[in-house]
């Protein structure tokens, strides 16, 4: 057989593999938008990888091979799209309330969506450090619920859910009586599935044996940060990891005590919009204003938003 016909099979046989190999936009789509602001967008079209939920795996036997699996289809997502994100982040803007050259507007994180809860989000409260256990409980639920909706769904009921949560008062939750879990569930006004609610209730009574153990909620995952926030200095979107050695070791313990739903994805989710890792890139207008609250936690007004 000639030589170059042979060379042009086999080059087809190949890319035949590769394509087969690529993980398809139908696959992904279910998992796509979800999770807050962290992702890869592609400015013209619709593909955008946001994160993979892992928390789905958090209780089964076969956690490690299905976390496995699911760092699999993540790392092949993030070599293929890695290379549409080519905008450059000017250091010297770095701070200075920078203004995008396109629209005029302050310069947000790449990822930011138009959505205007979405924006007030991360304008003003995602990366803010929190130490309160009620808004730490609030946040720890919310990003559990990133496996069935994206940031801008959760927030836009987000009083809704402070409302039947009693404000995510865990020795209040904690006592919560089954009509009540029944009722919830079948709100149609608040998307949870009987299974969400009663692992908020579960994870509220975790967290006041955290309580008893570590004095608050608030001492017990900061002690995984030394007490001091993460802060991280990105310049790209697909810098942002998906989880972190703390995240698993967060993830794993809160698991061992009995919490559902707190996969390590999830749980970075959370570190993130707790402000316990500053994940701003950093051509955005609040990486030097988190980070000053990071480190001078004495001008931090926590209250809720």
């Amino acid at each position: 057989m000639n030589t170059g016909n042979v060379r042009r099979q086999d080059l087809e046989r190949c890319r035949s593999l590769r394509e087969r190999e690529k993980p398809s936009n139908s696959s992904l789509s279910k998992h796509l938008q979800k999770v807050y602001p962290i992702g890869i967008h592609k400015s013209t079209s619709s593909l955008t990888l946001s994160s993979l939920s892992l928390s789905q795996c958090s209780n089964d036997s076969s956690l490690n091979s299905c976390l496995s699996r699911w760092d699999r289809k993540v790392q092949a997502s993030l070599h293929g799209l890695g290379s549409l994100e080519k905008r450059e982040a000017s250091v010297a803007d770095v701070g200075k309330g920078s203004l995008d050259s396109r629209d005029g507007n302050l310069k947000r994180c790449h990822w930011i969506t138009k959505d205007q809860v979405y924006v007030l989000f991360h304008d003003e409260r995602w990366g803010v450090p929190v130490y309160d256990d009620s808004q730490l409980f609030e946040l720890l639920a919310l990003s559990g619920m990133l496996m069935d909706q994206n940031w801008t769904e959760i927030l836009s009921r987000r009083e809704l859910y402070r409302e039947v949560f009693s404000r995510f008062d865990a020795n209040v939750v904690t006592k919560m009586e089954e009509k009540k879990i029944i009722e919830i569930s079948s709100n149609k006004k608040l998307m949870l599935a009987e299974s969400r609610v009663r692992c908020i209730v579960d994870n509220a009574r975790g967290i006041l044996k955290i309580v008893k153990e570590f004095g608050s909620f608030s001492s017990y995952l900061w002690g995984y940060m030394n007490y001091r926030p993460n802060i991280s200095r990105y310049r790209y979107p697909r810098n942002i990891p998906l989880r972190t050695p703390k995240a698993e070791a967060i993830s794993k313990d809160l698991i061992r005590r009995g919490f559902r739903f707190v996969g390590p994805v999830i749980v970075y989710s959370f570190m993130q919009a707790a402000g316990m890792t500053i994940d701003h890139l950093i051509d955005c207008f609040r990486f030097v204003e988190c980070v000053n609250l990071a480190e001078n936690p004495c001008s931090l007004t926590n209250t809720a938003k």
